[in-house]
Order: C-alpha cells, then sequence, then structure tokens
C-alpha cells in the first residue's frame, strides 16, 4: 500500500441527510475507486465528494481502498451523532442570525443533535467571542486571550452560568469542530453556585389548581406536580403516554434522551377525561393549534398567574412545581430511590438535594426557645 495515499471520512449532513463525507488529495488511482462507490456526489459546499451514511456504504470504502489507500477514520469516528434518538436540530435561523459563525459549527450541532436550547445558548455565546475578536481569525486566538476574555466577564459580574456557557461554547469549536483536544482544558471555571430548590407547600398547591377555573390550564398545573414533569416533558405529552390502565405517565426522551414512567394522579385522571371531551386534543396532550403542541411561554403564564391568584409570595415557575413533587413525597416517607426513578435522575446524589428542604425530619426537633 503506497502510504502517500489516503482518504479521510467525515460526517456531513446534506439536506438533512446523513452523508459520509470523503477528502482525497488528487490520484488517479484513488479518483477511479471513488467513481467506482455506489450514489457518490460531489458537494460544491463542503468540497468533497460525498455518499449515503449507511452501515453497507461504510463497509463498501473500506473494502475498496483496502490496501490501496489508508482509510482516516479521525474524524468519522470521534465525531458521531452522540444523540441516537429523536429530531434533527434545525439551525438554519441560527445560520441568519449569527453569520459569522463558521458553518461546520452549526454542522457539528446538528450532527450530534443538541437541544434547540443549547444550540442558541452555543451560537449567542460563541458569537459574542467571535466579535470580541474582530481583527483575528480564530484560529489565531491564543489561551491568554480567551483568559483575559473570560475574566472581562467576571469583572462585569456575570453570573457563573453565563460564564459556564461562554467556557462550553469556546470549548466545543476549538475541541469538537476543529478536533484540538485539551486545548483550553485548564479554563478555571467559576464555582457552581450550591443554591437549594424552591418549593411551595401542598395546600398551596391545591390553592392554586382551585384558583384555576380554565380546565385546561388546570390539567397543565397539576400534571406538573403530580407527575413531577419538567416543562418541555409535559408539552411533548402525547394522548397515548396516559395510560389509565396501569396508572402510569409516559415521558419519552426526557433530559438525556431517556424514557421514563412517572405516576398518574386519580384525580387528575377524571379531569384529563372530561378535558379530552371538550379540546379534543389530535397528537398532543396539550395543544395550541391542532396536532401542534402548546407553547412553552404559555406554560409559564398560566403557572405564574395561578400563584399570583393563590397570594403566593414565590417566584413560582413550572419548575418550581416538580421540585414541590419530589420534596412533598420524601416528606411522605417515599424512598430516595423511587424518587429519583421517578424524576428521572442518573444518580441519588442528584436527588439527595431534596433532603435539605424536606421539613419532616425537623418536626421532630424541639427548638431551644421552646423548651
Amino acid at each position: 500500500m503506497d502510504l502517500q495515499k489516503q482518504i479521510t471520512l467525515k460526517h456531513l449532513l446534506i439536506d438533512n441527510q446523513k452523508k459520509i463525507g470523503i477528502q482525497f488529495y488528487p490520484d488517479k488511482v484513488v479518483q477511479a475507486l471513488i467513481k467506482t462507490l455506489p450514489d457518490v456526489k460531489w458537494s460544491e459546499k463542503f468540497q468533497m465528494v460525498y455518499l449515503p451514511n449507511t452501515q453497507k456504504n461504510f463497509y463498501t470504502i473500506l473494502k475498496t481502498f483496502k490496501g490501496v489507500a489508508w482509510v482516516n477514520m479521525k474524524y468519522f469516528a470521534r465525531n458521531k451523532p452522540v444523540n441516537t434518538y429523536g429530531e434533527d436540530l434545525k439551525v438554519d435561523d441560527l445560520r441568519k442570525k449569527y453569520p459569522k459563525i463558521p458553518e461546520a459549527y452549526f454542522q457539528k450541532l446538528e450532527l450530534r443533535r443538541y437541544s434547540i436550547e443549547t444550540a442558541k445558548n452555543y451560537s449567542a455565546c460563541f458569537n459574542r467571542f467571535l466579535l470580541h475578536f474582530p481583527n483575528k481569525a480564530p484560529i489565531d486566538i491564543n489561551e491568554f486571550d480567551i483568559k483575559r476574555y473570560l475574566n472581562g466577564w467576571v469583572q462585569k459580574g456575570l453570573s457563573d452560568s453565563f460564564i459556564n456557557q461562554s467556557i462550553n461554547s469556546i470549548k466545543f469549536y476549538y475541541e469538537v469542530v476543529l478536533g484540538m483536544p485539551n486545548r483550553f482544558y485548564d479554563l478555571e471555571r467559576p464555582r457552581k453556585e450550591s443554591k437549594l430548590p424552591e418549593v411551595i407547600g401542598k395546600e398551596e398547591v391545591q390553592e392554586m389548581i382551585n384558583r384555576t377555573y380554565n380546565l385546561k390550564h388546570q390539567c397543565i398545573i397539576s400534571l406538573l406536580y403530580s407527575a413531577g414533569l419538567r416543562r418541555g416533558e409535559l408539552l411533548r405529552l402525547k394522548i397515548k403516554d396516559i395510560d389509565s390502565s396501569r396508572m402510569t405517565v409516559r415521558v419519552e426522551q426526557a433530559k438525556g434522551k431517556k424514557d421514563r414512567y412517572s405516576i398518574l394522579s386519580e384525580k387528575l385522571l377524571l379531569k384529563l377525561r372530561a378535558y379530552f371531551k371538550e379540546y379534543r386534543p389530535k397528537t398532543y396532550l396539550f395543544e395550541g393549534k391542532p396536532g401542534h403542541p402548546y407553547s412553552t411561554s404559555s406554560v409559564v403564564k398560566i403557572v405564574k398567574k395561578a400563584a399570583q391568584d393563590a397570594h403566593i409570595n414565590k417566584n413560582v415557575r413550572p419548575h418550581t412545581l416538580r421540585h414541590s413533587f419530589a420534596t412533598h413525597l420524601l416528606e411522605a416517607g417515599t424512598d430516595l430511590r423511587y424518587i429519583q426513578i421517578l424524576l428521572g435522575h442518573n444518580s441519588t446524589k442528584t436527588t439527595e438535594i431534596y433532603t435539605h428542604v424536606a421539613t419532616n425530619t425537623f418536626k421532630t426537633i424541639k427548638n431551644p426557645l421552646d423548651c
């Protein structure tokens, strides 16, 4: 085998279809073999040939060039999509909004199927980073430049979350897009704040439900609380996910692309049946337009209004109801492991934070002032 002959395989996404891209230096033998591959085409945009990304085509490439050229798998093996479920990310709006960001950045977000929220955050942060260095190409920005850039945000008092997102967006470009591992791993990250989740009492949750007179809104609040759902999980629920025979709520492709089951309230089931008869949703349990999920902003408004009407003097958000669900289960004596499963946490360490919020253990302690 001529060691000077080699081809490099890369992941491409063309017309929302996964492709195997092949880069190679001009060589008559390699070019002749390329032409024998099935459905091979040329991409002007990526300046390389490509063919459909199938297992059969992958093995055909390996067989075709065996003993003739070295197949460089560095980029193809490393950058496989990290998620194998869910819909491909559409970032065309981000491409238009942030023209300074290299196309490869968006390609990698799509190939790795990052959530749209993560893609938005990464793109906004990385665009801000590029604008800070108008006269430098990204590859020429060194570690000292980056540290000074980030330190500027620290001095301005920006939140730890903002700074961490900025770091992640920068690392994503240099380490994932350009394949430069470890280049910026020694960046100092802000210490993560240790904040306890804010919860409300069971009576307050019930008052929120009682003060909500729209049946659909009442079901939304009740389901967020009684099943411990995240807002996005609620919005993705489909009619088939409510199983009245087993009294479960199926949560598909939750955080971390995992499926799980949660519990269904008997009281809520009666309301859901009445809601279904009145609203007749087509696909999703809660819909805005027929066949389309309800909007995230609407859910936030519903929860906030219910809290205000119930005269709760706290910033109650949809996630507050999830925190309250876990805390109330713990206070009722539910095993932490079961709560972990219902919430979909990877580790009990994440769930253990609710032990710092639950007040049932405090009731056994005699206050010294009352002694």
